[in-house]
């Protein structure tokens, strides 16, 4: 596809990030709108659409099931970018999810789930990291825009030192590598895939299970599109002995020393998410941790 020019919109403030998608960073091939030349579908073949060319990629859900798909390589650090059009009216009881994971019984895994609800309510975003088969790390925020009116970029970036979540430019999580200061495992040694999925999760994501789908407005569509993969790509199957590129922290772009801590703004506007936006989260749940984790004072310093 030739050489693109893109943002690397952690240097830049959060606000004008989506605008300034232009910099002096060469992407090569890594980097791809093209559905088939990087991702395969998993399951639900029949309700996976392409109403773009493949440019763009519809994933349908109906009663008799889901749908989603992969993508073709296993990357090992990076920076991962969608853009999704959620699904619009009575999606109760509906999960979108956009996430890394790798395939093993005790998986690593980094989670965008969009949880469906009834028109004119909150649209909410949760979030978790898995690490050798432990979760237990949620954080849910309510967007301050509609997700199902237009397309929207989500993205994660992960490296050694953090895992950063974004939506439309603007931090709204921070995960920190805590192995060295409390012990707490962190994902950096097994490769990821890129998946996306539509699924029935109405036993839990609607008002705690309260509210189930409404088949009636099925099939329940999402949009995906704007696919940017870069990272290490890694080969072979096996996880724990995985062939990756070796690599200074230092080499690429999402590991330099601007991708290492957020920058004063970015810290606003993470602020500005937490104290507006942000409806539960893990680490000041009593009742499930009467200790908070000990990555949690990591993660708020």
């Amino acid at each position: 596809m030739g050489t693109r020019v893109l943002a690397i919109f952690l240097l830049l403030s959060p606000f004008c990030a989506e605008a300034a998608r232009t910099s002096q960073i060469a992407l090569k091939d890594q980097t791809s709108d093209d559905f088939d030349q990087n991702f395969y579908i998993t399951w639900g073949k029949n309700l996976v659409k392409f109403p773009d060319n493949h440019g763009a990629a519809q994933l349908v859900m109906n009663q008799s099931s889901g749908s989603g798909f992969a993508s073709k390589n296993k990357y090992l650090f990076g920076y991962f970018s969608m853009q999704i059009k959620l699904i619009p009216g009575d999606s109760s009881g509906t999960v979108t999810a956009f996430y890394l994971s790798t395939q093993s019984t005790k998986h690593d895994e980094v989670d965008f789930e969009f949880l469906g609800n009834k028109p004119g309510k909150p649209h909410y975003l949760n979030t978790n990291v898995f690490v050798n088969g432990v979760g237990g790390r949620e954080s849910r925020i309510e967007l301050w825009f509609d997700p199902t009116a237009d397309f929207h970029t989500y993205s994660l970036l992960w490296n050694r030192y953090y895992i950063v979540f974004m939506v439309s430019g603007t931090v709204v999580r921070v995960f920190k590598n805590s192995e060295k200061a409390v012990g707490i495992p962190y994902p950096s040694s097994k490769p990821m895939q890129v998946i996306a999925s539509i699924w029935n999760g109405e036993t839990w994501a609607t008002d705690g299970g309260r509210t189930r789908i409404n088949w009636t407005q099925a099939p329940f569509i999402a949009t995906f599109k704007g696919f940017d993969l870069e990272g290490h790509k890694c080969e072979g199957d096996s996880e724990s002995s995985p062939i990756c590129p070796s690599s200074s922290p230092s080499s690429e772009w999402w590991e330099d020393s601007g991708s290492r801590g957020l920058s004063a703004e970015q810290m606003k506007q993470l602020n500005w998410v937490r104290g507006k936006y942000m409806v539960y989260d893990y680490c000041t749940d009593k009742t499930r941790y009467p200790n908070p984790p000990p990555e949690c004072s990591v993660n708020d310093a």
